[in-house]
């Protein structure tokens, strides 16, 4: 009798557990079914990369990018080059100036005079292309930090808020922060936060930019006339000569004005500044 009744409890033990069993296999199926939903990145190469703000450029920005690195520098070498070209990228990113690379570098009593239209050394171009090529890749001066202005190194002004960074290629790199150490700017981007992204073949300039930017210029040639000699007779008056009009349009040469000395050093108000 006593072995029949603990038959009877063994079994009843049996049945409940396979019970409780069922029921927690029930209560878990929707968190495996949410947790099938999730997409989840494959690598963190991929994961990093999403995260990231995405600015187009073109050939031209890429010029401009050159440009203001080799003229605000002073054609100094790549720690200039990459300093200016920090200052540069800080500014695209900081949402506080134009959107593109040339609308950065060509904005008004931003840059030095003539930086759209002055001739490049030709003997800078491979050290300029690779700094160029490394701001692109993410590369930045690790001096100047959020900076997004600078001026002559020497030059000495009265504002408290110039947080002075660092110094290259000639130049004084600094921040505008209030005495509580805020910036008062909006801050730029890190450069892991931004992705560069080449578009070939097209123009995000605007109008008024593109044309500050070299392009070939047709030279006119004079047509040869008569030269007056002194004593001699006037010689007879020539057949006039149809020239066709040509089918090209003639470029004005933009003449770059110097930049001003610095008799007495006047620090420009807000954020124009460069």
């Amino acid at each position: 009798m006593r072995a029949h009744i603990a038959l009877g409890k063994s079994l009843a033990g049996i049945l409940l557990a396979g019970v409780a069993a069922a029921g927690c296999t029930t209560a878990q199926q929707p968190a495996s079914k949410v947790a099938s939903q999730v997409t989840k990145p494959k690598n963190a190469a991929q994961a990093a990369q999403s995260t990231k703000v995405t600015f187009n450029y073109t050939a031209k920005d890429r010029d401009c990018l050159k440009r203001a690195m080799y003229f605000e520098s002073e054609h100094s070498d790549r720690d200039g080059y990459m300093a200016v070209g920090t200052v540069v990228m800080n500014r695209l990113t900081s949402g506080a100036y134009p959107d593109s690379i040339c609308g950065v570098v060509a904005q008004q009593r931003q840059f030095a005079p003539g930086v759209m239209t002055r001739e490049v050394e030709p003997t800078a171009e491979v050290e300029l292309t690779d700094a160029a090529d490394a701001i692109f890749r993410g590369e930045r001066h690790p001096g100047v930090k959020d900076a997004m202005f600078f001026h002559t190194d020497g030059l000495s002004f009265p504002y408290r808020n110039m947080h002075y960074v660092t110094i290259a290629g000639g130049n004084a790199f600094y921040e505008k922060r209030g005495r509580d150490g805020e910036l008062q700017t909006p801050a730029p981007l890190p450069a892991y936060e931004v992705a560069m992204n080449y578009l070939p073949g097209q123009s995000m300039m605007p109008a008024q930019f593109e044309a500050l930017v070299p392009t070939t210029v047709p030279v006119p040639i004079p047509m040869p006339g008569t030269v007056a000699i002194s004593g001699a007779e006037p010689a007879p008056p020539a057949t006039e000569a149809v020239v066709p009009a040509s089918t090209e349009a003639v470029i004005p040469v933009v003449i770059p004005t110097p930049r001003p000395d610095f008799n007495s050093a006047v620090l420009r108000g807000g954020l124009a500044h460069g």
